[in-house]
């Protein structure tokens, strides 16, 4: 009866700490001027905690019963640190003051570098100040996609297919969206090993979600069924397409599930098969995406981000200094100075050179091509890099955002023909002359957010094997619900207001 009583009492507190969880909503601001300040840390008894939003905003959950010695550390680079108790905080709007730095500060320094002598320590100290061991962190991934159809057309000269006339492309036209959005947002495991000149990564997915307009997907939907039909009808199982625009061709071969006998295919084997490929390629994609936004780092020789391994080829500016809690931090400017494509402001602790923040923006087109009727601008990359030391005492990633636009153009002839080398005499089949003129502009924007960072080793990360279990919940509208007891970082206004179209 004893043990009865004591699991029933451990039960009770295991229940009393699950739905003790408090959570912690307010907005940051200059005390001077009531902007926003976006990159503010909050943490929780000065250990990891979240960051506020481009607009200030953040909300933060605590897995634990609060007690009067609990505390919340707000900080940012320029601003006092404040601190809170944790059991009686009920501001909704927290303001801090700028931090000067006084004369006397400055000589207490007692290091009268330049600026070039300040980024010869900075490349030293590269290889001692960042993590490049292995290490589990869990991370929050948001990529925001936004998608404008500037221009949609295509004109039917030829076509040895009735069903395909002017009046159905227009229709296929009509269906894609001239402007839409794309919001994925994933809770995940990643295990980290920083090379020299490399990354590996190994990604798990948690919990993921995804918010976009499905109507935009069902209209298309319909006309492709439609496009289906009629190629059921005209198009042999075994033929292949040749894609021509001018000189330049390509062959294509044909889907061959757009022939699938639909009855004799087993309904449930066809739902499963395609919900394992959607977690595999889910998987696939959002690892392979954040790896490629990681290796943009500013620490690795071939980054495109050079302005440290290549800084002659930029002008950098001791700007000020600025106070980061109680660690002073030199503010530099940098600007090409022939040949490179980015501007920025770094921020490096004058203690042990670390750079902790980064600020960087392309300055012209970093691709910017047009021949022959297709084009291709890759007009915008821009972002900010942030680091804070981890239980190692090495310096790795607390938060990344980077946004990024390129404009896609194609003007030019297209002919579609359907070829046979098991029919008889001619092995064209059918065909269709086109003119096409479409232009696209994308832009997209990604947050990264490290919420937890722990050293593993070798064994264990060639022992972790991400399985793909996960299919992102899709939202038609904005839910705040949805990652309600988890800590992110907070929406922006875009994904607050998204809604679907009735």
């Amino acid at each position: 009866m004893k043990h009865i009583y004591l699991s029933f009492f451990f039960c009770l507190i295991a229940l009393h700490n699950l739905f003790s969880q408090e959570a912690i909503t307010a907005k940051v601001v200059d005390a001077k001027t009531q902007e926003p300040i976006p990159f503010v840390t909050i943490s929780y008894n000065d250990k990891n905690g979240v960051i506020s939003s481009d607009t200030g905003d953040f909300t933060l959950y605590i897995d634990e019963v609060v007690s009067e010695t609990d505390s919340l550390f707000i900080s940012c680079l320029g601003y006092n640190e404040v601190r809170y108790g944790a059991n009686d905080f009920s501001d909704k709007i927290i303001q801090l003051e700028t931090k000067e730095i006084e004369l006397d500060e400055i000589v207490l320094l007692n290091k009268n570098y330049s600026v070039e002598e300040i980024l010869d320590r900075v490349k030293d100290s590269l290889e001692m100040n960042y993590d490049t061991d292995y290490v589990e962190q869990k991370v929050f991934f948001r990529t925001s996609d936004y998608t404008n159809v500037q221009n949609k057309s295509v004109k039917i000269k030829e076509s040895s297919i009735p069903e395909i006339n002017q009046q159905f492309t227009d229709s296929l036209i009509m269906a894609v969206p001239s402007k839409s959005s794309y919001h994925t947002e994933i809770l995940g495991d990643l295990y980290v090993k920083m090379e020299e000149d490399n990354q590996t990564s190994k990604l798990a997915i948690l919990k993921a979600s995804e918010l976009y307009d499905k109507n935009n997907q069902l209209s298309f939907k319909g006309v492709e069924e439609k496009l289906q039909n009629i190629m059921r009808k005209h198009v042999k199982r075994d033929s292949y397409f040749k894609i021509k625009s001018g000189l330049i061709g390509a062959k294509s071969d044909i889907d061959s599930s757009v022939f699938a006998d639909k009855e004799l295919d087993t309904l449930m084997e066809a739902k499963l098969k395609k919900e394992k490929e959607r977690k595999e390629n889910f998987l696939k994609y959002r690892s392979s995406y954040m790896n490629i936004i990681l290796k943009r780092n500013f620490i690795y020789e071939d980054s495109d981000l050079n302005f440290i391994h290549k800084s002659r080829k930029y002008d950098f500016v001791l700007e000020e200094l600025l106070y980061l809690k109680d660690d002073l931090v030199y503010k530099i400017s940098f600007v090409p100075d022939g040949g490179a494509d980015f501007k920025g402001m770094m921020y490096v602790n004058a203690d042990d050179y670390a750079i902790v923040r980064l600020d960087y923006e392309n300055i012209k087109p970093l691709k910017n091509i047009n021949l022959f009727g297709v084009s291709y601008k890759d007009y915008l990359l821009k972002g900010t890099f942030l680091y804070t030391k981890n239980d190692r005492g090495k310096y790795s990633l607390k938060y990344l955002e980077e946004n990024s636009g390129e404009i896609v153009g194609f003007d030019r002839p297209v002919t579609i023909i359907e070829k046979n080398k098991n029919v008889k005499g001619r092995r064209k089949q059918n065909e269709i002359a086109t003119d096409v003129d479409f232009t696209l502009q994308n832009s997209v924007k990604v947050e990264l957010v490290v919420f937890e960072c722990n050293p593993v080793d070798k064994q264990q990360f060639e022992e972790f094997t991400p399985e793909p279990t996960v299919i992102p919940t899709y939202l038609p509208d904005y839910d705040s619900s949805f990652w309600e007891g988890y800590n992110i970082i907070a929406p922006n206004e875009a994904i607050k207001e998204f809604k679907s179209i009735d």
